[in-house]
């Protein structure tokens, strides 16, 4: 299987915790794994459809990697949203997206016990990640289940060294 893991990070080069999981997807020199950093692609907003179309045609499994930025997703990727998945290619009569996965990667600054329904956000993270499993269906995608890192703010390096190494393990079951 190959994975395409889309990195939406506006601020990729003071990450810690990102830059972390892909240093290691890195060093085990993942075959079938290929990177994109789309902010560095795109800080324009000005995203190439067609590049980003011939990207994902190209590979099985789809990873959408960002930090959680205010119980959502970074700007960016809501325009990737829009501006990729397109009637003819994605649904409406397309079926590129047809026999793929999607799964995300996501880290939150908080602990996983404030994202429960009597945790301080009252929400937990399935519910607030469920708008990308929705169009996940909406484009027949198959939605695995997403690949959290929290409670950044308090990761010890040992912790943070696991996280990496699930991801990898994650990435190429």
């Amino acid at each position: 299987m190959s994975t395409a893991v889309l990195l939406f990070h506006p601020n990729y080069e003071a990450s810690k915790i990102n830059r972390r999981l892909l240093d290691e997807l890195a060093a085990q020199n993942s075959a079938g794994v290929d990177v994109r950093d789309e902010y560095a692609l795109y800080p324009d907003f000005k995203i190439d459809v067609d590049a980003e179309h011939a990207f994902i045609e190209q590979h099985d499994h789809i990873v959408l990697q960002f930090p959680f930025y205010w119980y959502s997703s970074p700007a960016l990727l809501k325009q990737w949203e829009d501006a990729v998945l397109t009637p003819g290619w994605a649904y409406a009569g397309g079926n590129a997206l047809d026999g793929k996965t999607l799964q995300l990667a996501v880290s939150t600054g908080s602990p996983a016990s404030r994202y429960q329904k009597d945790g301080e956000y009252k929400h937990t993270m399935a519910e607030l990640l469920s708008p990308f499993e929705l169009m996940a269906f909406r484009v027949d995608l198959t939605w695995r289940d997403p690949f959290l890192v929290q409670n950044t703010s308090g990761i010890t390096d040992a912790e943070l060294d696991q996280a990496a190494k699930d991801f990898v393990a994650n990435l190429t079951k």
